[in-house]
């Protein structure tokens, strides 16, 4: 006998349907698949009934379930513009937060269970900005949290960094591009990084953080308009106003081991920046 799909297996097969375009799983009419006709079609009525006349049974039919109405047309909304209004009314971080709970234009929060918005402490001087949600980020609701999370944090405690630390000159404040799981951790499409963007960029204006790092190809697409990380990082740039190093994300560095050399290189960049400031 198989298992039974997990919670999570099931809410990916309903985001994968959403992603679709599935709109309605039930009928308007119910239909009984085990129901039988009285007799098979192809043999004749039994003797003394005319199958033509009110004495002959006929089969039982169910009424085909009618197909629903094609939903009305969505109205035309710029979503960035919505995005921003929304990530300007917020006045702390906590509003902000609030703000993207309730912002309704992103698709991706039909297939997610929740939002996740940030770790550590606002304030910090190093703010990390990471790609997207995972299965146990979505399912905690704070970024970094599986086997990535937990290098993350191993790569910074030498260098007495770390989300837990009281005092914010060793803090780190940890965010993501976008708050919701994207169906089956799919890369975030081009769309959505731009209907996120003013969130991210009031989040780092409230959170105040001294450096930026951008962690992982998509961070640098969102921040720096480019992608190549293998490229881009060890460098230090500018993103919202702020300097900005790249740097590999966890992710990858579990499945490229050779590559943790250079992100210690990084990690020591990132902590001699914060120390000469």
């Amino acid at each position: 006998m198989m298992p039974a799909p997990s919670r999570s297996a099931l809410i990916d097969a309903l985001a994968w349907q959403v992603e679709l375009g599935v709109t309605e799983a039930i009928g308007d009419v119910p239909v009984d698949r085990t129901a039988l006709p009285d007799r098979a079609p192809w043999l004749p009525a039994p003797p003394g009934r005319n199958p033509a006349g009110p004495a002959a049974t006929a089969p039982t039919r169910v009424a085909p379930a009618r197909p629903a109405p094609p939903p009305a047309p969505a109205p035309d909304v710029d979503t960035v513009e919505a995005a921003e209004a929304a990530a300007t009314g917020a006045r702390t971080i906590d509003a902000l937060r609030a703000a993207m709970e309730a912002f309704p234009h992103c698709a991706l929060r039909q297939g997610a269970r929740q939002l996740v918005f940030a770790d550590g402490r606002p304030g910090a001087r190093l703010m990390i900005v990471g790609e997207a949600p995972g299965r146990e980020e979505d399912e905690t609701g704070l970024p970094f949290v599986g086997r990535a999370g937990r290098l993350l944090d191993l790569m910074f405690a030498p260098v007495g960094l770390s989300r837990t630390a009281p005092d914010l000159e060793r803090a780190l404040y940890i965010t993501n591009i976008l708050p919701w799981r994207p169906p089956q951790n799919r890369d975030p499409r081009p769309d959505e990084i731009a209907m996120m963007k003013p969130f991210l960029a009031r989040h780092v204006e409230l959170a105040r953080p001294d450096l930026l790092i951008a962690m992982g190809n998509i961070s640098c697409q969102a921040l720096l308009g480019r992608r190549g990380i293998t490229r881009l990082r060890g460098t230090w740039t500018e993103a919202l106003g702020l300097p900005c190093l790249p740097m590999f994300h966890p992710a990858y560095l579990l499945r490229n081991p050779a590559a943790k050399r250079e992100a210690w290189a990084d990690v020591l960049e990132a902590a001699a920046r914060l120390e000469a400031r």
